[in-house]
């Protein structure tokens, strides 16, 4: 992550933080977010959306990994087809065994050293897991065998068409639901860089939306955005 901080923004850091959690908390299309943010006397083009993105997505999406929990000992991992610019691309997911995302990568290819990045990627940031969960993706497993430090560890294949990995199947849905919402998407870098942050908001917000009662909901949800605005203002 680069040192360098976003500066010299015309609108207050409150608007900006409020507009980017509007648009990586819902899906929400840039013009969406502008009218919403019109409704509360802010205006703002949906061309100044996208170019606020570039510079904090980075920013915010590490500040936030470094803020999460401990993650678990288990990693469900899949890889689905996205079409980028037009063009087919890998998108790697790995969640823990509660549904949180590990992390994401964004490739052209599809194939063993494709997969071997993602775990190199996913390596860097956290402890050897215990169990790895893949589908039955022959790169997976080539991936799994080059590299040593995972050749103790356990590996579960599953039928994905049986939905039996369940955890990262439902975890892929918000992507699809921005993927459409966008009408495709553009860039890969600026692709990688919001779908990062689309997962990191989406753990934060884990537990605002389940079947707890609704004073212990409200309560995850008050901080859920209390951590969303240190981070914001951590990153002006």
């Amino acid at each position: 992550m680069t040192d360098r901080k976003p500066y010299r923004h015309r609108f207050p850091l409150s608007v900006i933080g409020d507009a980017l959690r509007l648009s990586h908390r819902f899906p929400l299309s840039q013009r969406d977010v502008q009218e919403l943010l019109h409704e509360r006397g802010v205006q703002i083009s949906h061309e100044t959306l996208r170019q606020w993105n570039i510079p904090f997505a980075p920013l915010l999406t590490e500040e936030l990994r470094h803020r999460e929990p401990e993650r678990g000992s288990r990693w469900p991992l899949d890889e689905v087809c996205v079409k980028v610019g037009g063009v087919g691309h890998g998108l790697w997911r790995a969640v823990n065994e509660h549904g949180d995302v590990l992390d994401i990568l964004l490739q052209e290819d599809r194939d063993t050293e494709a997969a071997k990045s993602f775990f190199v990627r996913l390596l860097h940031q956290y402890d050897v897991p215990e169990v790895i969960h893949t589908d039955k993706l022959w790169s997976d497993s080539a991936a799994i065998w080059k590299l040593h430090v995972l050749h103790l560890v356990e590996h579960v294949q599953v039928a994905s068409a049986l939905r039996c990995n369940n955890l990262i199947e439902q975890s892929h849905r918000p992507t699809r639901q921005h993927e459409r919402q966008q009408l495709g998407l553009g860039r890969r870098r600026r692709t990688q860089d919001f779908l990062a942050l689309h997962a990191r908001v989406s753990n934060l917000h884990q537990h605002t939306r389940t079947t707890l009662p609704a004073q212990k909901r409200r309560s995850y949800l008050t901080g859920a955005l209390h951590v969303w605005n240190q981070v914001v203002q951590w990153a002006a």
